[in-house]
């Protein structure tokens, strides 16, 4: 399969769409308190997220420039991969042992903190993805497009780099699960109107 950039970026601009739509149904499921099938949910994000790498990377290799953009994206769905695989693979484990011994408690909450900690890197860099395509945008004349997703990209940028810092007692990821979730969205929006050389 030969593809050219525009292709390769609609086709990470929709993965960025399903990943996106695919976090705020699990993030609803879990506000009205209803279990999910986590492995088949799980399970099908480490999928999108390592196809999304593929993609993303072709993209940067690809594009004449904003590949800063193209870098974030990449980066961010490894980082997604390495996130959704510490939920699968250790999240059970490390439960059932704290339960047994619970001196073990602090441990699992680690493992549960460290993914959040990926969780928030890689919308960190969504975020900085935003804003760059959106800045690109606003010189490009998209001033309506470009101003708003540059203030979404903004404070998701900041809201993560907070929560990766300090913590979820933080925010407890309303704020930065939320505006990293549009910055997503924003930014496939930026992605579907690049011109072709771009």
């Amino acid at each position: 399969m030969d593809l050219n950039f525009r292709q390769t970026a609609q086709y990470s601009a929709v993965l960025l769409i399903i990943a996106a739509t695919t976090q705020a149904i699990y993030t609803g499921l879990y506000i009205a308190e209803i279990q999910p099938p986590r492995t088949l949910l799980w399970g099908s994000e480490g999928l999108l997220f390592t196809v999304l790498a593929a993609f993303a990377g072709a993209a940067m290799a690809q594009a004449s420039r904003l590949h800063l953009v193209w870098a974030a994206i990449t980066a961010s769905a490894v980082l997604n991969v390495v996130q959704v695989g510490v939920g699968l693979t250790m999240f059970g484990p490390f439960r059932e042992v704290a339960e047994a011994v619970p001196e073990a408690a602090p441990a699992a909450g680690a493992i549960v903190a460290f993914s959040f900690m990926v969780y928030n890197a890689a919308k960190v860099l969504l975020a900085f993805a935003l804003i760059v395509a959106a800045l690109a945008k606003m010189n490009a004349g998209s001033k309506a497009l470009g101003g708003v997703s540059v203030l979404v990209g903004v404070v998701a940028f900041i809201a993560n780099t907070l929560s990766m810092a300090l913590g979820r007692g933080f925010t407890e990821l309303p704020i930065a699960g939320g505006s990293g979730v549009l910055a997503t969205i924003l930014l496939a929006v930026c992605l579907f109107t690049l011109p072709s050389d771009d």
